[in-house]
């Protein structure tokens, strides 16, 4: 039971509802969030880095939403989405790792606040994330952990990696 409450604090079993991280995570994918790798380990999300947080939306129950995202935008990185490509601080991003290669939606040189981040999901066509008014920017307090591990389904067990870390 001692073992089991220490595991608890640290990492938390989640698992994928939507469809808005493919074609990375699919629905029933049974992930660990460290909910130590900021905290313990000192740091910040690194641009690339799958979180789990609690937004502003609220489930049937009226309780925060959990959402998986990825790590798009850092404090003071500027956002500009166009044409259907993502840049940020003047920089095409890399998104060979998206469902569509597409990044709907126009946002123009948006800027992101100290102790917040810019999130999006993997399949930009169906994600709710940053680019909505409704989750809008993250901030840290709100993040719960970084997904570090999958362990369902078996055939696709094994770390998260970040698509921008050499």
């Amino acid at each position: 039971m001692v073992v089991a409450v220490l595991v608890m604090q640290f990492i938390k079993p989640t698992i994928v509802r939507q469809r808005s991280m493919e074609p990375n995570f699919y629905t029933n994918d049974y992930l660990f969030v460290s909910k130590q790798s900021y905290k313990l380990f000192g740091g910040t999300p690194e641009r690339g880095d799958v979180i789990v947080f609690r937004s502003g939306l609220e489930t049937e129950k009226g309780e925060k939403k959990l959402l998986i995202k990825r790590v798009i935008g850092k404090p003071g990185d500027v956002i500009t989405i166009t044409a259907g490509k993502v840049y940020v601080n003047g920089e095409e991003l890399d998104d060979s790792y998206t469902n569509d290669l597409y990044t709907n939606g126009e946002i123009s040189d948006l800027i992101v606040p100290e102790d917040s981040l810019f999130c999006m999901g993997d399949n930009r066509l169906v994600s709710i994330d940053s680019r909505s008014p409704d989750v809008g920017f993250i901030s840290y307090d709100s993040v719960v952990g970084k997904v570090v591990f999958r362990i369902y389904p078996f055939n696709k067990i094994g770390t998260i990696r970040n698509p921008y870390e050499e």
